[in-house]
């Protein structure tokens, strides 16, 4: 029986995106996800795809017009929309590919031409906002995508974020919509200061918000038993059409923006719940979509063990040491379970 296809996008333009003299979210990242898929011999195992450029409506369906227009306006110079966010020259494009990836990917899997998709883009998406480019981010990649499944007719997409940082882009995007499930896995307190516990959602959303507030140097075996006692149920009793993750790599150990303490090995264990979360209605199909994650080796082989668990291979269990995040599962349990029984206890 063959395994499932796995479409790994990429493009020259990507690079070429702009974001500052030394500033983290340089060009190399993606030239470490390049190298970890051969230094893992994933290379044949994987559909090389090139994206097109998303289209005014589709960003529109996210963003508001006057958004839209100000990203577009810096093409051919520079313009920094707050001091760690930057668009060069040829950010814009790069921009319109990245969102357009995430579109192309999503399309491809409702119609049966794949499986799963990994997006190896730049600028990452999560934080920026309707009306707001910030934390590195110009458009919302992932939310787009979303606005994509949607409008092709599902009632149901979940959007995981395992990222160090909350996605409060992607919250307040869906904040208030039930048909789109965020759930996120983030350092707290910690840029950009929000996903706190109480957020819940609002209006027919409410509940459908689901933050997972983590103290610092947070390891596997933690974020294994969190994903696998929280996540993967609540994604599971949501029942998704199709799920999309917004996969940052900064809670690796040896991250420079960050304190958590995850290992690649970590990071295949948490890819393997999110898929797992997409065993029922979406039938395996799934979308991962690159945000943050700043050092070049564990970009590399944190991304191959990714793309190794979407490929199918097996997943090495993550050593689970001892029981110091039992609070902190009891605590969300009490929160969210008013919404999520399944996870009660």
């Amino acid at each position: 029986m063959r395994g499932p296809r796995v479409g790994l996008y990429d493009h020259p333009a990507f690079r070429a995106h702009d974001s500052g003299s030394g500033h983290p979210e340089r060009p190399a990242r993606l030239d470490a996800v390049r190298r970890g898929v051969q230094e893992a011999g994933l290379d044949s195992r994987l559909l090389d795809l090139s994206p097109r450029a998303a289209t005014d409506d589709e960003l529109r369906a996210v963003h508001t017009p006057a958004h839209v227009a100000g990203v577009a306006a810096t093409a051919g110079r520079t313009v920094r929309f707050d001091p760690d966010t930057q668009a060069g020259p040829r950010s814009h494009e790069a921009a319109l590919l990245a969102a357009g990836a995430v579109v192309d990917a999503v399309d491809r899997v409702l119609a049966g031409a794949l499986d799963r998709a990994f997006c190896a883009v730049r600028p990452p998406g999560h934080h920026a906002t309707a009306d707001r480019a910030m934390g590195f981010c110009l458009f919302n990649n992932v939310a787009v995508g979303a606005a994509r499944a949607l409008a092709a007719g599902l009632r149901r997409v979940a959007v995981v974020d395992f990222d160090v940082h909350h996605g409060n882009g992607t919250q307040d995007i869906f904040y208030g919509d039930p048909r789109v499930l965020y759930v996120s896995s983030h350092a707290y307190p910690f840029y950009p200061g929000t996903g706190a516990l109480d957020e819940i959602g609002e209006g027919a959303g409410r509940g459908f918000t689901v933050n997972l507030p983590l103290p610092s140097a947070m390891g596997d075996g933690d974020y294994a038993r969190i994903y696998r006692e929280v996540v993967t149920p609540v994604v599971r009793a949501f029942d998704p059409e199709l799920v999309l993750v917004s996969a940052g790599f900064d809670p690796h150990r040896d991250d420079p923006l960050a304190g958590m303490a995850v290992t690649e090995r970590g990071f295949a264990q948490v890819a393997a719940s999110c898929l797992e979360g997409a065993a029922g209605a979406a039938q395996g199909r799934a979308v991962f979509v690159l945000e943050g994650g700043y050092d070049l080796d564990g970009i590399a082989a944190s991304s191959s063990a990714v793309l190794s668990a979407m490929l199918g291979d097996p997943v090495a269990p993550a050593r689970e040491e001892a029981r110091r995040i039992d609070p902190l599962i009891e605590l969300y349990r009490r929160q969210l379970s008013a919404y999520w029984p399944v996870i009660a206890g």
